[in-house]
């Protein structure tokens, strides 16, 4: 029961982590502004992305909101299958989802504009991102993680179901 708690607890976090710093970058920074944060490795740089992730579907807005829409109500009929069960499936979907949420509040509030001020110096053709991005990337890698598991353990136990099958003809 912890983890799950933990789960929620971290997903508001980041949540929160993800607002402040966007509303800080925007009061403190000019558009398109960039500071060393870690030098030769990371820089604040401000933006606005209209688009998804890569810029995709940039100016699209109502069909970003419609995807993300989606999106949050499968998270929500996963947690409802499964997450309830497993820790792992409850950590990555709470992660997507307050992550999609950190982005859907800019998309309404922000006129379709996402902030994004994070950038990779060492990576100069990676995107900027934020916090946001951040735990959608971490909660999806642990989705894949989640079912990478499942399907091996799937075959485990068809496995060993034959191998009884088997025992048991002979």
């Amino acid at each position: 029961m912890i983890s799950y708690i933990l789960a929620v607890v971290c997903g508001i976090a980041v949540l929160c982590a993800d607002q402040y710093t966007k509303a800080y970058i925007a009061a403190n920074y000019t558009l398109a502004e960039s500071h060393d944060f870690l030098k030769g490795f990371i820089d604040i740089t401000y933006i606005h992305n209209r688009g998804g992730a890569w810029g995709m579907l940039s100016g699209y807005t109502w069909v970003l909101l419609s995807v993300t829409i989606v999106i949050m109500l499968v998270c929500i009929a996963m947690l409802l299958k499964v997450g309830l069960k497993n820790k792992l499936m409850f950590w990555a979907v709470t992660l997507v989802m307050f992550g999609g949420i950190g982005n859907l509040i800019d998309r309404i509030f922000r006129d379709g504009n996402v902030i994004d001020f994070l950038h990779f110096t060492f990576m100069p053709n990676f995107p900027v991102f934020n916090i946001a991005d951040c735990a959608i990337v971490v909660g999806a890698g642990l989705l894949i993680l989640y079912f990478i598991i499942e399907t091996v353990n799937d075959r485990r136990r068809k496995k060993h179901i034959s191998a009884a099958e088997n025992s048991d003809n002979a």
